[in-house]
């Protein structure tokens, strides 16, 4: 079987945890090489995981041959820097989320990719899960009635100074690290983009960091609401509510790879549960499927799940939410 051989810059623990193991166990990934500035790191990291080869600096790995996808864990603000070279490198990119720090930056990307010829993507593994195809396949199918909200909640407590989601030069906040999940799955849902926001901001005092953000979306027709904190008891729900039933999603971010997930659809007829069937998802790894889909269309010459124009969009989004938190009005993205 055809695989897709990846290289992978950087040793991040998002990579190391979930997405290299993930990525080993698809059908059509096979990871190939890591880099990291510091070799004995990069050596000791692929030596743990049975990678291939490693790499002292970032620049070997973009200049291997054999590699022909690259997948992005770098911080916030090294994920335009570093894809773009990929992508002129001849590399295809599976970036993470938040694809950049703004619109400019994601812009920026997205002509590197037609220029190239070469495929990028935002590694909202979110989109490509099971229990999120049925939500909106739920929504679609006219069983909630027509959609009228969608409503999120994201959060974890993280006060240390030295990581990077509290360091604001490089993109680190609520709204940028979790934040942009919520939105992502509320035009996912809607299957279209707000016509306008509004954010609430506040920040912490020390990071500059926004510690607690809320936005309320407008798509005309519905609404969408979310908070999400970086100083908050770890949580997370979304709630997606149409005129006849609703469909609450119970781990919907970090969803587990060892036991099904659960969709709670509820018909309303009364407010204790009685009108609540449980639908079981069958257990997956999203960052399997992530990889494989994005590989599968890299082999068929395909596009990928998810276009780079859908990660601009988004980007907007959450500039707008930015802007509106600053000057306290409704934003158009």
């Amino acid at each position: 079987m055809e695989r897709l051989r990846w290289g992978v810059l950087g040793a991040a623990h998002i990579a190391v945890s979930k997405v290299i193991p993930a990525m080993q166990r698809g059908r059509f990934c096979a990871v190939s090489a890591l880099a990291s500035r510091d070799l004995a790191r990069a050596r000791e990291t692929a030596r743990a995981l049975g990678i291939p080869r490693a790499y002292g600096s970032y620049e070997e790995l973009l200049a291997d041959p054999a590699i022909d996808a690259v997948y992005n864990p770098l911080p916030n603000h090294l994920h335009v820097p570093w894809s773009v070279r990929a992508l002129e490198a001849g590399k295809h990119v599976l970036c993470e989320k938040p694809i950049a720090l703004t619109v400019a930056e994601a812009e920026e990307l997205r002509e590197a990719s037609r220029r190239t010829g070469k495929r990028v993507q935002e590694a909202f593994m979110v989109r490509t899960h099971p229990q999120w195809l049925a939500a909106r396949e739920l929504v679609r199918s006219g069983r909630l009635g027509p959609l009228r909200a969608v409503a999120s909640f994201f959060s974890y407590f993280n006060e240390d100074p030295a990581n990077v989601r509290n360091v604001a030069e490089w993109g680190g906040g609520a709204l940028m690290d979790i934040g942009c999940y919520p939105v992502t799955v509320s035009r996912f849902l809607f299957e279209q983009e707000p016509r306008r926001v509004m954010g609430l901001v506040e920040r912490d005092p020390r990071f500059g960091t926004d510690r607690l953000t809320s936005g309320l979306l407008d798509f005309g027709g519905g609404q969408a609401t979310f908070t999400c904190s970086t100083q908050a008891v770890p949580y997370q729900r979304v709630q997606a509510v149409g005129t006849r039933g609703r469909v609450e999603l119970e781990i919907p971010f970090n969803a587990p790879n060892d036991r099904p997930c659960r969709l709670l659809v509820d018909d309303g007829r009364d407010v204790f549960g009685g009108g609540v069937e449980t639908v079981a998802v069958e257990t997956c790894d999203q960052y399997t499927i992530q990889g494989d889909r994005f590989a599968q269309a890299i082999l068929d010459d395909a596009p990928p799940p998810i276009p780079i124009e859908d990660a601009v969009d988004n980007m907007r989004v959450i500039a707008a939410l930015f802007r509106s938190a600053a000057s306290g009005s409704w934003e158009a993205p």
